[in-house]
């Protein structure tokens, strides 16, 4: 079974999408003043960030294209500032703006990443930074409004978090988490489209900066309205003992999923970096990071799979606005968007699917992705055994997609027949 991935495919981003994240906000080079944006006691002025909005002539909607280019120089700005403080002066500047997330202890966390220069780092505490701030807005939501959307989209265009916020800071946080005509940051990493260097991390710090702009606005906002903003509750998730379907994963299992990444088909090469981490992230007992890199490297690769088997090469690239993209819902279903039936189930087999089904979507089961993209689980307490049955499953699916010679070796290497 050959792949599509290979050598030839460097991206998942489409060219305009490419264009849009990777090229857009650098074309304007221009060095703006860090003090006209952000005040010395961390103060964000939002008037300087809302004015680099451009909106159409003829509709007055907003131009994302445009914003995007006009934002790039504020985000490089922001990007110098956070460079430049220490851990310490980061904490006493921003730290207090951050406690209305629910979760300011990933924070310091990010700050660290963004201190490392790794890439990879960088696009993960983006990733969990976006699902916190989606739970935090449906919190600010549920201060005026009744039934919170289940998508962050709906939520950034409800006119209950414009009563909160105000309609043009809602339009900036639509230009990089809300929208798929914007830079879309959120989908384009929880669907597993970007490599790790494909997330400028300006755009990483730029939403730091706004998640503390934001907390600001909030304080004024209970202030006037003498209102109470509470969160809700975490989902637990259980261990379901149903869902053990792999034993224990030993130091030698580690291993051997070590070796199937660097020869399996199902990875492509420009997302290996979010696989050696994901196993690095289990050794150092970082349950979550490792379970979210694992569930977008997955998708990443099931789409791999599910357009080859399919024939259609086009849905391995993040779409356009315009076209539907290709996500775990369509790559598990048993039909394509045309009526035709979908390929993968054959290719993979029942026990796969099954596995994917129950952990994934079934609503009796722990749909781990939508809880964890959603913001709705604690990170600092996410089960052990949940992260073990991903890996395991994981390291089969790897060896599926790895020669016959190769897997013999490991075979071999680890002492087990047949």
């Amino acid at each position: 079974f050959q792949m599509l991935t290979g050598d030839a495919i460097t991206t998942c981003l489409s060219p305009s999408v490419y264009d849009m994240i990777c090229k857009l906000g650098f074309e304007v080079i221009e060095n703006r003043d860090i003090n006209s944006i952000v005040t010395e006691n961390g103060e964000v002025c939002w008037k300087t960030i809302t004015e680099c909005l451009s909106y159409t002539e003829s509709d007055k909607n907003l131009d994302y294209r445009g914003s995007v280019r006009q934002l790039g120089p504020l985000c490089e700005a922001i990007h110098l500032h956070f460079s430049s403080l220490t851990k310490a002066e980061f904490e006493i500047r921003y730290a207090s703006w951050f406690q209305w997330t629910n979760f300011p202890e990933l924070f310091p966390e990010i700050f660290d990443a963004l201190e490392s220069l790794q890439s990879t780092a960088i696009s993960l505490s983006l990733t969990k930074l976006t699902s916190c701030l989606e739970r935090a807005l449906g919190d600010v939501f549920l201060l005026v409004g009744k039934e919170c959307p289940f998508l962050l989209r709906d939520l950034l265009a409800s006119s209950e978090l414009a009563q909160v916020f105000g309609q043009p800071v809602m339009n900036v946080l639509k230009v990089f988490v809300g929208s798929p005509s914007g830079l879309n940051l959120r989908n384009v990493l929880w669907h597993g489209f970007a490599a790790p260097q494909e997330i400028p991390p300006k755009y990483c710090s730029m939403t730091v900066l706004l998640t503390a702009g934001l907390g600001q606005l909030l304080k004024s906002f209970i202030q006037q309205t003498k209102r109470t903003l509470s969160h809700r509750s975490f989902v637990t998730l259980t261990n379901s003992e149903d869902l053990i379907v792999f034993p224990g994963v030993t130091e030698e299992a580690l291993s051997v999923l070590e070796e199937a990444m660097k020869k399996s088909t199902f990875i492509l090469k420009s997302m290996l970096p979010y696989w050696e981490v994901a196993v690095f992230k289990f050794r150092s007992h970082r349950f979550a990071d490792c379970v979210i890199l694992l569930l977008t490297q997955l998708e990443a690769g099931l789409r791999g799979a599910f357009a080859t088997v399919n024939k259609c090469p086009q849905r391995l690239l993040t779409a356009e606005s315009t076209v539907l993209y290709t996500t775990f819902d369509e790559i598990l279903a048993k039909e394509l968007n045309d009526g035709k039936m979908n390929q993968l189930p054959l290719l993979l087999g029942e026990p796969t699917m099954e596995f994917l089904w129950d952990f994934l979507n079934h609503q009796e089961g722990p749909r781990i992705r939508d809880r964890l993209s959603h913001g709705e689980v604690n990170l600092n307490e996410f089960p052990e055994e949940t992260a073990k049955q991903l890996l395991a499953f994981s390291t089969v699916l790897l060896l599926r997609f790895t020669s016959g010679d190769v897997v013999s070796e490991f075979k071999v290497s680890t002492g087990k027949g047949g």
